[in-house]
């Protein structure tokens, strides 16, 4: 008979990150669809490594990018609140590496392993804080502003650990879209970063913490 004392430890990093029971890891490159916006809700993804933009299409055609996630985010996980379809299209921005949890497992260990249900609802309480945060700046922030968040947000800044200040190509297009503004202004804000000393930036884009105290000092310009 196994008893409390002799059940091994529950491991999150083991359970979030090998693939058994309900669990599937796969690779993503670039610009792949991880799924789309109508498909049906059955399971929580994790980013193990890359990043991914959640984006929303309405019915004329426009899309809209509603977040930007990175290494130790979940995305998909209103199916666990009883959400049956994605309300949401989910793509790689850069090649990643993803793990796919069916409802009912994850369900189940919610409901039976203390350690990860504290771990995956201080997620949810950080994307809670977050989408607060994302309408705030759309709100009232200035479109420059907006940009330096989204790149310091891509980067890593405010998240555990170091961040990751070269970034991989992307697109001024992708980043007009995160930001809500269009190519030309984005391109007018990235030369003025990279004069200012802020950013690098040919190609790759590399963000330095003086972007950071940019966004957490100064204030806002009023844009024309």
């Amino acid at each position: 008979m196994i008893t409390d004392w002799d059940r091994k430890p529950f491991d999150v990093g083991e359970f979030l990150t090998k693939a058994s029971n309900g669990r599937t890891v796969a690779e993503y490159a670039t610009g792949e669809v991880i799924y789309e916006q109508g498909d049906t809700a059955d399971s929580v993804f994790y980013i193990q490594t890359g990043k991914v933009k959640l984006s929303v299409t309405s019915e004329e055609g426009r899309e809209a990018i509603v977040a930007m996630l990175t290494k130790d985010d979940f995305f998909g996980e209103g199916c666990v609140n009883g959400e049956p379809y994605r309300f949401e299209t989910a793509t790689a921005l850069t090649a990643s590496i993803i793990s796919q949890i069916a409802k009912a497992e994850i369900l189940k260990v919610i409901h039976n392993e203390p350690a990860f249900a504290e771990f995956f609802i201080s997620h949810l309480i950080v994307r809670k804080g977050q989408i607060h945060a994302d309408l705030v700046d759309q709100l009232f922030n200035s479109s420059e502003k907006r940009l330096a968040r989204v790149l310091l947000l891509l980067a890593n800044f405010g998240k555990e650990g170091e961040p990751e200040p070269v970034l991989p190509k992307i697109s001024q297009e992708t980043l007009a879209e995160m930001v809500g503004t269009t190519r030309s202004r984005v391109s007018f804000f990235m030369n003025k970063f990279r004069r200012l000393g802020l950013i690098d930036y040919n190609g790759r884009i590399e963000v330095h913490r003086s972007l950071l105290n940019m966004v957490l000092h100064e204030r806002p310009e009023i844009e024309s």
